[in-house]
């Protein structure tokens, strides 16, 4: 009888030498390196605070330093913590999806449908909206249903027709975007700032609204898992093992676009946390989508932390965009793992 096993893959993807049986004892140290990271990034900042500091302001919010830590601190580790593990879900997620491992949840046109959605509302409000969040997952979730829409054309899903389909949506919100933005300076001044992303200046309100929609797409991803990885086996193999593969196609991609319009709507279009994050959680779990993705919830919010941490201290009192330090901190890490594959493929 076939093997429910995931399926035999690279030595690009096979976990490091001896990481196999050591991956629980590793997402433990990671989950614990978060915990660090989630602390830290309480009293760490260009206002620096002690532990004891915002251990008081904790137990007594009207504390002076109660604004700094209750209104500003608390929602942008919170808005890390969710953006990063929905980030890095659905990067893995689209990946296996596509069987492409270059694929980004900006391939599904959220970024591109979120950015429309906010230069669309800026156009007619005259400025960003009050609340981006709203503004910006309508046109998420909308460009994603399109590149569905066109992907599937009636003949079923296939990764070829999504990754093209995703191109030209990209390309013709990703156009409108430009033209507005550039005959409005107004509008070119409100959306730059959203475009880069960031966690500055986030409410605790804007964690709120996202934390549904990510809750119900990590609880999804999760029970995916097992069913993607027969897919992996390939579309013949997992249909004769009584696998309803267009189905589960559909629930991936869903689950995905929930994920990224959710962070994308919540803290703007941040690039390469779901494209490197997936990269560097395989070399320690594997092809196993299980693990994988308990890796992604641990290590998406690790670097988003990390990342916020080192916006605030590397040009304080001023900060840079968390955006800009992610890129800056995830593209080398992508770069090491895309020669290590070339190298295994050599």
């Amino acid at each position: 009888m076939p093997s429910h096993s995931p399926p035999p893959a690279a030595r690009s993807d096979q976990p490091l030498q001896g990481a196999r049986r050591l991956r629980a004892p590793l997402l433990l140290a990671a989950c614990t390196l978060l915990a660090g990271a989630a602390v830290a990034s309480l009293w760490l900042g260009s206002r620096g605070l002690s532990a004891a500091t915002v251990w008081r302001v904790l137990q007594q919010p009207d504390d002076s330093h109660a604004a700094l830590v209750v209104a500003s601190r608390i929602p942008r580790t919170l808005l890390a913590l969710l953006t990063g593990a929905a980030l890095a879900v659905s990067g893995a997620l689209i990946q296996a999806l596509t069987r492409n491992p270059l694929a980004d949840p900006g391939l599904l046109g959220v970024n591109a449908g979120a950015a429309a959605s906010i230069v669309t509302a800026a156009l007619l409000l005259g400025g960003l909206p009050a609340h981006p969040f709203w503004a910006a997952l309508p046109g998420a979730l909308g460009a994603a249903a399109a590149v569905y829409l066109i992907g599937a054309g009636g003949r079923g899903l296939q990764p070829v027709r999504l990754i093209l389909a995703g191109a030209a949506v990209n390309a013709v919100l990703f156009a409108y975007v430009q033209a507005v933005a550039l005959l409005r300076d107004d509008i070119f001044d409100a959306y730059r700032f959203w475009a880069v992303g960031s966690l500055a200046g986030q409410s605790l309100d804007v964690a709120l609204r996202a934390a549904p929609y990510i809750g119900t797409g990590l609880l999804l991803a999760a029970m995916l898992a097992r069913p993607l990885n027969l897919l992996a086996l390939g579309q013949a193999l997992a249909q004769a093992l009584g696998l309803r593969t267009s189905l589960y196609r559909l629930l991936g991609l869903l689950c995905v676009a929930i994920l990224a319009a959710a962070a994308t709507a919540a803290a703007g279009p941040i690039a390469f946390v779901g494209l490197a994050v997936p990269h560097i959680a395989r070399r320690y779990a594997g092809p196993d989508l299980r693990w994988l993705l308990a890796y992604c919830v641990v290590l998406g919010p690790l670097l988003m932390l990390v990342a916020d941490i080192l916006a605030r201290l590397l040009r304080a009192p001023a900060e840079l965009l968390t955006g800009v330090v992610v890129a800056f901190i995830g593209a080398p890490f992508l770069l090491a793992a895309l020669r290590k594959r070339a190298r295994s493929l050599a």
